[in-house]
């Protein structure tokens, strides 16, 4: 009835309280002071509550209760008053009764109104997550406190390999994962607990996996819950284990050719110091003297491995933007320990450039760790990074804030004295440059230091 009261609008509300208003002092008019109609008032006043405010409720008791003054029966001047009073405050209240009501069904409507409406959001919500789970290439699950899985998604199945029709929902996941079933008993904190990992896991069939996973720990009325996102990083170890066998057999390849460089200007040496015995002893038909020079020519053959011009290994086009947001990653936080900053000036767009990755990022990561040590005790620890495209070169420039090179002229030799490590940091990393095409100079600055880094820019 109040919604049907409601619908019709504020307007119609008025206007048939008005008619009824009418009507009943019409009527009491009509039976004239012998009967009283008082009681009849109440209806108009009950309909008007519907669409008026309080205030307004108390002026339309006051007009009911003066119509109905004008028409009841006779008495003195207290009792009328009194009469008036009482009518005043009946119909006022049973306005505000009315109103109340009204209110009342309101506040319910509207609030079964929000809670459709949240109800509604919420079931989306969960259909969403569902899709988002189910769709999810990484496995999701959650346990309980007894390591029993409660939940898992279809892609914790397929990585478990649990046979077909079946589920791993129901099952221990010790069986699996180990470590989540240890972290069930660690203590928890009151925010809960939530952290990374990386372990070895194994499949139904027993076969075992490199497992990466993401889990929290919380309280339920019911225990310990944990609820964990797992990868399987099996194949990204094996490509990095096998770069970096690839690396490590670059890198002794170039060392083993320093060290071949060094023995050859060695034998070098010794060979004209055979000669010069061989002119000033006459030593030429000396047997042991021919053994000593075959021992030099042999030594000097062993050591005529020499460092290609170009890498081995197939070239490719790299974005070095890539590379050198790999570089930020790593170096960032390092001068960010001794209070520096590394300062980057790179252009909107960077070409790509005839590389490879791993190794070029090598390059630039051990240019990066000779200005880290440079600045340790300057008061001013800055590395600027820019890169210049000119002609068909890229150049990649590394400048810091050091306190610059003292004998730029052996900076490439391998072996140096002095140095902070074996001496082969230069010497590599322009080889492994070169080994691209390129080249790594060092540009002489006033102040700090310089190394430019040129690429074949594709």
């Amino acid at each position: 009835m109040i919604t049907l009261l409601l619908r019709a609008g504020k307007v119609k509300i008025l206007l048939t309280t008005a008619i009824l208003v009418a009507l009943t002092s019409y009527l009491d008019w009509l039976v004239g002071r012998n009967v009283s109609l008082a009681p009849l008032y109440i209806l108009p006043m009950m309909l008007g509550a519907v669409a008026l405010s309080p205030p307004e409720i108390a002026l339309l008791a006051i007009l009911c209760s003066y119509l109905r003054s004008l028409f009841d029966t006779s008495g003195s001047s207290a009792e009328l008053t009194l009469r008036f009073v009482f009518a005043v405050a009946a119909y006022f209240v049973s306005g505000l009764f009315v109103s109340g009501w009204v209110r009342n069904h309101q506040l319910v409507r509207s609030h079964l109104v929000r809670m459709q409406i949240e109800q509604n959001l919420r079931h989306e919500a969960e259909e969403q997550l569902k899709v988002m789970a189910e769709s999810s290439p990484a496995a999701i699950l959650t346990v309980d406190g007894n390591g029993v899985v409660l939940a898992a998604n279809a892609a914790a199945n397929s990585l478990f390999t649990i046979p077909a029709g079946e589920t791993v929902q129901g099952r221990k996941i010790r069986n699996y994962l180990p470590v989540l079933a240890d972290a069930l008993r660690a203590q928890t904190m009151p925010a809960g607990l939530r952290t990374a990992a990386q372990c070895q896991g194994t499949r139904e069939n027993g076969e075992v996996f490199l497992a990466h996973m993401w889990f929290s720990l919380y309280d339920t009325p019911e225990g310990h819950r944990l609820a964990a996102i797992v990868v399987d990083s099996s194949e990204e170890m094996r490509a990095r284990e096998e770069q970096g066998l690839r690396q490590l057999l670059t890198g002794n390849r170039i060392m083993a050719t320093a060290l071949s460089h060094e023995v050859r200007n060695f034998c070098g040496v010794l060979e004209r110091l055979c000669e010069s015995l061989s002119r000033t002893h006459n030593l030429a038909q000396d047997k042991d003297y021919q053994a000593v020079v075959n021992l030099i020519e042999g030594l000097e053959a062993m050591a005529s491995l020499k460092l290609q011009t170009r890498s081995q290994a197939v070239l490719e086009p790299v974005p070095l933007k890539e590379v050198l947001d790999n570089l930020r990653i790593v170096i960032e936080s390092d001068w960010r320990e001794i209070g520096g900053k590394v300062q980057w000036h790179l252009p909107a767009e960077i070409p790509q450039v005839l590389a490879e990755p791993h190794g070029l990022l090598q390059a630039f990561l051990n240019l990066v760790q000779n200005s880290h040590r440079a600045v340790q005790l300057e008061e001013l620890k800055v590395l600027n990074v820019t890169v210049a495209h000119e002609l068909k070169k890229v150049i990649v420039r590394f400048e810091d804030s050091g306190p610059g090179i003292t004998a730029p002229d052996n900076l490439f030799q391998p072996f140096q004295t002095g140095a902070s490590g074996s001496g082969l940091g230069l010497y590599v990393s322009r080889s492994i440059v070169r080994s691209y095409g390129g080249d790594l100079k060092f540009e002489p600055r006033a102040h700090g230091c310089t190394f430019a880094v040129e690429l074949e820019a594709v």
